[in-house]
């Protein structure tokens, strides 16, 4: 069987991001256009939400806007990161040759860029309604705070759901203009799902971790992680199936609830959490878990 860093090194080797000019190229390291799966993981709330709140299928140009702002402010979430944790990254194996870290970009560059990146993000905003403008200046606060968490409290991942599915919030106000018990649902949903998949993520580092002080559940838990992943699935699930029961979602959307159930839960049984390579594997499966969600939300309403 190839090895799946041998099969991972030609993906990015193969990365459009190496054919772009060599200037550019860090910067779009920096805010991991290289690494898509966590735009997605951050884009996915947004879009079921979208979805769940409109009559029928959802609008098209706002999914396409919550897109491109996805990548935009994921990406300055990551350069945000990278601020605050330049002076750990060198000692985790896996971040040593970030950017930053590898000082290929000064602090400087990091700051400006961070700044245009968020100018990007407010212009892609200020096409929303009043409400949804008012939510995204909310989301700063989290994301400002986040990358702070790992250093006070073993729950990081739990302020990273807070951030990361912000999005449920907005989808909803973008449609109808107001939020209601329904966003706040898929909210509490992604927060868990959050958890969950970033547990799994964050045993990649789980011994260079505990070397230099950082926090995580991953380290919390340890050797006892896979029961409460289950628990953050099982969670994130039953408040998606309330989010379809309050929306009267037709039973196609339990159809593909179910069926995402069992893949992400296969995922779960067959993951390594010892093995690097295999949790990266089991986290990035959970954007076709989320996608799965998103299909089903979309079937729901439209039978």
């Amino acid at each position: 069987m190839v090895a799946f860093s041998h099969i991972w090194n030609i993906i990015k080797s193969r990365s459009r991001i190496e054919r772009w000019p060599a200037p550019v190229r860090p910067y779009a390291r920096l805010m991991r256009l290289d690494r898509p799966i966590g735009t997605w993981l951050l884009l996915l709330p947004c879009w079921w939400s979208v979805a769940l709140a409109s009559p029928k299928l959802p609008d098209l140009w706002l999914m396409f806007l919550f897109a491109i702002g996805a990548v935009v402010m994921r990406g300055a979430g990551c350069v945000l990161n990278d601020i605050y944790d330049r002076n750990l990254d060198g000692s985790v194996t896996r971040t040593s040759m970030r950017p930053l870290a590898s000082g290929e970009i000064k602090l400087w560059q990091a700051i400006l860029f961070l700044i245009l990146l968020l100018l990007i993000g407010l212009g892609i905003l200020l096409l929303f309604d009043r409400l949804t403008v008012a939510l995204g200046f909310l989301s700063l606060l989290p994301v400002a705070v986040y990358p702070l968490m790992k250093r006070i409290t073993w729950w990081p991942q739990l302020f990273l759901g807070f951030t990361f599915n912000w999005g449920a919030l907005m989808g909803w106000s973008a449609v109808t203009g107001t939020l209601s018990f329904s966003a706040f649902l898929l909210y509490v949903a992604g927060i868990f799902w959050t958890l969950g998949y970033d547990t799994i993520y964050a045993h990649q580092d789980r011994h260079d971790d505990e070397l230099v002080g950082i926090k995580s559940t991953a380290r919390l838990f340890g050797d006892n992680s896979r029961p409460w992943v289950a628990l953050f699935y099982a969670l994130a699930i039953a408040f998606l199936a309330a989010a379809g029961w309050v929306e009267g979602l037709h039973e196609g959307f339990y159809i593909l609830l179910a069926l995402a159930t069992g893949f992400i839960l296969l995922q779960l049984a067959l993951w390594k959490m010892n093995d690097p390579e295999d949790c990266l594997w089991r986290f990035c499966s959970n954007r076709n878990f989320g996608l799965m969600i998103f299909a089903g939300i979309v079937l729901g309403k439209f039978i």
